[in-house]
C-alpha cells in the first residue's frame, strides 16, 4: 500500500452508438505499485497502456462501462497480459456490439478488487448505460467514475441505453455520500472532487428537465 500510486494516460479514437461516430479522449487509469497494476477502461489504443504498465502484472483489466471508446482495447489487452477483462453483466448487449463472440468476468456492486495492498470497491451506478460501474478506493482518496459524473454534472443520457434519472439517484446515493476530498478521476477530462460538485445536484436536476 505504501507504495500504491496512480497513473494516467489519455487515448483518443472514436466512440459510435445510435449511427454516430465521435472524435473523443478518453482517461485510462492504472492503479498498483511496481510490481502489479489493475488497469481502468482499455480505451483506443493497447500499445500506449501497454507502455504504461510496463513489465507490471495486471491483475484485472476493469471496465466502467461497455460503451465502445472504453472497451475497444480490452481484448488486445487481455491477450497480451492474460488478465480478465471484468464488466457489469447489465451491459453485455453493449458489450456484444464490440465483441460478439468473446466474454468477460461478471462485476457485481460490492465487490472488491486488491491490487498492491488497495481494495477497490464497485459501486453499481447505472444510468449512462445500464451496467455502468464507478470503482472506489478509499486508501487513496479517489473514485473512477467512468461516464457516470464528470467536472460540471453527470454523464450524458441522451442515447439509447441511458436515463437521466437513474444517472441521478446513482450520483447521489452512491457517489455524493463519499467524503467530500475524494478526488474524482473520470472518464473524460478533467479530475474534481465529489465536494466540488455535490453542491450542484439541484442545478443538474433543472437542467436534465
Amino acid at each position: 500500500m505504501d507504495d500504491a500510486r496512480i497513473d494516467h494516460v489519455v487515448t483518443s479514437g472514436t466512440f459510435s452508438l445510435d449511427g454516430g461516430t465521435w472524435e473523443v479522449d478518453n482517461n485510462v487509469w492504472l492503479v498498483g505499485d511496481d510490481r502489479e497494476v489493475v488497469i481502468i477502461d482499455a480505451a483506443h489504443d493497447a500499445d500506449e497502456i501497454l507502455a504504461a504498465v510496463d513489465d507490471r502484472r495486471v491483475v484485472a483489466i476493469i471496465c466502467t462501462h461497455a460503451h465502445d471508446d472504453h472497451i475497444n482495447a480490452a481484448e488486445d489487452l487481455a491477450k497480451v497480459t492474460d488478465a480478465l477483462v471484468m464488466l457489469h453483466p447489465a451491459d453485455e448487449e453493449l458489450w456484444r456490439h464490440v465483441y460478439p463472440d468473446d466474454d468477460f468476468e461478471p462485476l457485481h456492486d460490492g465487490q472488491e478488487i486488491e491490487v498492491a495492498g488497495v481494495l477497490l470497491q464497485i459501486l453499481h451506478t447505472p444510468g449512462h448505460s445500464p451496467g455502468g460501474v464507478c470503482v472506489y478506493a478509499p486508501q487513496l482518496n479517489a473514485v473512477f467514475s467512468g461516464d457516470t459524473l464528470f467536472e460540471g454534472g453527470p454523464g450524458a443520457t441522451g442515447r439509447s441505453f441511458s436515463d437521466f434519472p437513474t444517472i441521478i439517484d446513482s450520483i447521489t446515493e452512491r457517489l455524493l455520500d463519499l467524503p467530500p476530498e475524494t478526488i474524482v478521476h473520470t472518464g473524460h477530462g478533467d479530475s474534481t472532487t465529489i465536494g466540488a460538485e455535490g453542491p450542484h445536484l439541484a442545478e443538474w436536476i433543472e437542467r436534465g428537465h
